[in-house]
């Protein structure tokens, strides 16, 4: 069937195909037009721009919380000027206005994107920074804050990466004017990936796989111990050993949460517990 269509169009009629590309001109060529004017009309106002110029209307925008067009006012500098101060702060501002735009994605990828160029420049730590915001409001939808949903009950692997993050920048540049609020964060997200193993647990429970959530309370203890969560944990853990038949765990478990919360209400209802043989 190849070798017919080849031989066909060998002995096609040569004003016939004249005629065919005429035509398809005809029809394509207004909208050829169209865009070369609306391309003309946008780059007419900013061809003999400066830097600084595309710089500032991207900052106006970015504060009137346009970010969409402050991305294109940055990334246009950046295409037209690619050295020098103004790219290297524009590129900066890419990374913030995504993160602003609740494009998370687009905003780690310019971030790590200017760390990988710029790993000594002296505002390299504000990078880390836009990393860990990016990642802390990731995932988070318009009904979730519209409703206020448990943060603790999300999928954890965005909270685990920003805790990454602001641990790396507090580690990297502890005197960094951003290293208090990204440890303040950093101690947020220590208590809600514990509620989120927590609330593993608790479902564990809930299903009679006692192990399962002894182990994810236990992980909790060696991993997140100085959280809100650790009273919960020990209970949990003495309350599935006993219903286990771990009766010195349980007892070890409980003796630790006494003596540490002796408020929990954890400390009756393991006590008043009866487990079967």
């Amino acid at each position: 069937m190849r070798s017919i269509l080849i031989v066909n169009a060998k002995h096609m009629d040569t004003p016939y195909i004249m005629r065919l590309y005429t035509f398809l001109l005809i029809l394509i060529f207004p909208f050829f037009l169209v865009a070369c004017a609306s391309l003309s009309e946008s780059e007419k106002e900013t061809k003999d721009w400066p830097a600084s110029r595309f710089y500032e209307r991207g900052k106006e925008r970015l504060n009137a919380g346009d970010y969409e067009k402050a991305v294109k006012d940055f990334e246009t500098l950046v295409s037209r000027y690619p050295f020098g101060p103004y790219a290297q702060q524009a590129q900066l501002e890419i990374a913030y206005a995504y993160y602003k735009y609740d494009e998370s994605e687009s905003s780690i990828a310019a971030a790590d994107h200017f760390i990988k160029l710029y790993p000594r420049h002296p505002n390299v730590d504000y990078a880390y920074y836009v990393k860990g915001l990016a990642n802390f409001t990731r995932g988070i939808g318009g009904l979730e804050r519209l409703f206020g949903q448990d943060p603790s009950e999300r999928d954890p692997r965005a909270a685990r990466e920003s805790l990454q993050h602001f641990t790396q920048l507090v580690k990297l540049f502890p005197n960094s004017k951003y290293a208090q609020d990204a440890a303040q964060r950093t101690l947020y997200l220590y208590n809600n990936l514990a509620r989120y193993e927590i609330h593993v647990a608790n479902y564990y429970m809930r299903r009679g796989a006692y192990l399962a959530a002894a182990n994810r309370a236990k992980y909790v203890i060696e991993n997140y111990p100085t959280t809100t969560a650790t009273p919960d944990a020990l209970g949990i853990m003495a309350k599935a050993y006993k219903l286990l038949g771990m009766n010195d765990l349980s007892i070890d478990a409980l003796r630790v949460l006494e003596m540490n919360y002796p408020q929990s209400p954890y400390l009756a209802e393991v006590r008043k517990l009866t487990v079967r043989n």
